[in-house]
């Protein structure tokens, strides 16, 4: 791919300095904007922002569109993420996640940007796929508080009631959204779809799994699983799992990601006007929750084996894991980080405050 110029929001969090770092080492410019959003950024000012960042809101894009001039594709991670812990979060996400990219997709119009590369989240799915091994392919209905206080946390097959089994996610699945976040990125595909339609121009939704990796923000809103099972561990504390562990997850690290980041500007500068594509961004390799935690824990060098609580959230999935196939056939894109060499390493790599 020739040199081109990328306008990256989200730039200095934790997937999008990692993505900077990618786009820079392939020889391209990157313009970098950020609102450096408290929540994710408790050590970083918007008076003191890191070198090169705009701190600059995607809400109010229309007022910076200078910063589209010349460029060649938008890459947008800017996002409030974190599953939105009550109703009064709606607005939050309606307008960082909505708002924010109908805004800037309206100043790439204006400026005539016609690519565009989007974070999605594996949240637009909700629960995974399923099958019986008698009825074939179920779609199970939401498990009962009744069911998980009895211990009983597979989903049952809505003909026989036996256990179902899990199966990856293909990217053409069905959405079922089931928090305020999950809703918002659902509605932010929506946007690039219709604005590919409507420009004309081409895009490219990331369905991004469990990431994680240097640099991921440590006991925040945005942490994931595995920095919370960390933070266990250096209070030597066994990490506290739900249910029964065994619940299915994809884990990809945060440097694949910055690749399929890349993959993507690479697809969707070559993709047909008025076209929008999803892709699952995940390692591939499946993993239990349960073993997650003993990755990273065999990382520490501690030997606390996770303490399996039996408790619940409601409105959890039971398992959702992704197929890799289109990202790999259309993009060129594997993951080459497994779960268990990079949860590993995890353990002791350095996170930001």
């Amino acid at each position: 791919m020739a040199r081109v110029r990328i306008l990256l929001t989200g730039a200095a969090g934790f997937i999008g300095t990692a993505t900077w770092r990618e786009l820079v080492a392939d020889g391209h410019d990157v313009v970098a904007v950020d609102l450096l959003l408290p929540e994710a950024h408790a050590a970083t000012t918007r008076d003191d922002p890191p070198a090169g960042v705009h701190v600059l809101d995607v809400r109010e894009a229309g007022g910076w569109a200078d910063l589209l001039q010349g460029c060649d594709a938008v890459v947008h991670l800017a996002a409030m993420v974190g599953a939105g812990a009550t109703a009064a979060d709606l607005p939050l996400y309606a307008g960082h996640n909505d708002l924010g990219t109908a805004a800037l997709l309206a100043a790439m119009h204006a400026e005539g940007v016609g690519r565009f590369v989007q974070a999605s989240s594996m949240v637009v799915y909700g629960e995974g796929r399923y099958s019986c091994p008698q009825h074939g392919p179920q779609a199970p209905g939401p498990r009962t508080r009744e069911a998980l206080d009895g211990g009983e946390f597979d989903n049952p097959c809505p003909v026989c009631g036996g256990p179902l089994d899990w199966d990856l996610v293909p990217e053409d699945a069905p959405f079922d959204a089931r928090s305020s976040y999950a809703v918002s990125k659902v509605a932010q595909e929506g946007y690039a779809a219709a604005w590919a339609r409507q420009a004309p121009g081409a895009a490219i939704s990331l369905r991004y799994h469990n990431v994680y990796g240097p640099g991921m923000p440590r006991d925040t809103p945005y942490s994931g699983v595995a920095a919370m099972f960390r933070s266990s561990l250096e209070r030597d504390e066994p990490p506290t799992v739900y249910e029964d562990g065994r619940q299915m997850r994809d884990f990809v690290h945060v440097a694949d990601v910055a690749r399929a980041n890349l993959a993507a500007v690479r697809g969707v500068l070559e993709a047909p006007v008025a076209s929008h594509r999803a892709y699952n961004v995940c390692s591939g390799t499946p993993i239990a929750i349960a073993d997650v935690a003993r990755h990273v824990a065999a990382g520490s060098g501690r030997d606390l084996e996770p303490r399996i609580t039996g408790q619940y959230r409601i409105g959890d999935v039971r398992h959702v894991v992704a197929s890799p196939e289109r990202a790999r056939e259309e993009l060129g894109f594997t993951a080459s980080v497994t779960p268990e060499e990079g949860l590993g390493a995890f353990a002791t790599a350095p996170l930001r405050a």
